[in-house]
């Protein structure tokens, strides 16, 4: 029996060190450990310890298992959505739905949602029939929010977006007013921002890979990491 390495092993157990962090500094099999270490009663503090560490250890296990698992999803998605703007070169909805959205819409990798915000109601109703026809965004999945000045604030609003965009008022967000500055002049026909948001994060990676896929149709060449996508 090693008998050195028993002693250390056993004061290194009275310290509150778990037996991984033991056999890290003694090379000696698992069942060994256990059978020098079988008497030794640690304290309530110290069994807390070694509990929250090990709960941190393995929700770190997880955490970097389901970002492999979403890293290999993304590039599955952009890779498959690459290949299929070959097929919708002659679409004239997709390709200007996709460059508007390109110029409009949200690009955020770490929130990876499809957000579109503009004010001109064409755009609006353009982009909804892209969402649509193209994407194939199911109804459930639209959710509208209203950014309008307290200037140009009626009751009729949210209702006049909802009837041009065809989501029901329940998909809604509550309206966000904004102080009016002495820079505003009134204007009767504004009906402020609507911003259009699709909590779709496998969409977003579809959309990048589209734009991705449309640059290396046109041989542009770019590293993905210096344009925002």
């Amino acid at each position: 029996m090693k008998l050195k390495e028993k002693i250390r092993a056993i004061s290194l157990r009275k310290l509150g060190k778990s037996y991984s962090e033991i056999r890290k500094k003694i090379k000696v099999s698992k069942g060994t450990l256990s059978l020098w270490l079988r008497d030794i009663k640690l304290t309530p503090e110290q069994e807390r310890e070694l509990y929250v560490e090990r709960r941190q250890r393995n929700a770190y296990r997880l955490a970097k298992f389901n970002q492999r698992k979403r890293i290999k999803r993304t590039k599955k998605i952009i890779e498959k959505a690459k290949r299929e703007i070959l097929l919708n070169l002659k679409n004239p909805l997709f390709l200007s739905g996709l460059m508007l959205y390109w110029s409009e819409g949200d690009k955020s990798d770490e929130r990876e949602v499809v957000k579109f915000s503009n004010s001109d109601p064409a755009m609006i109703k353009f982009i909804m029939r892209w969402f649509r026809d193209i994407c194939k965004v199911p109804e459930k999945k639209f959710r509208i929010g209203l950014h309008i000045h307290k200037l140009h604030c009626r009751e009729d609003v949210e209702e006049y977006w909802s009837k041009l965009t065809n989501i029901s008022l329940i998909q809604f967000h509550k309206t966000q007013i904004k102080p009016t500055s002495l820079r505003h002049r009134r204007n009767r026909l504004y009906n402020g921002t609507c911003a259009i948001r699709i909590g779709n994060k496998d969409l977003f990676r579809r959309i990048k890979g589209w734009k991705l896929g449309f640059l290396e149709k046109m041989n542009i060449k770019i590293k993905e990491k210096d344009m925002p996508l």
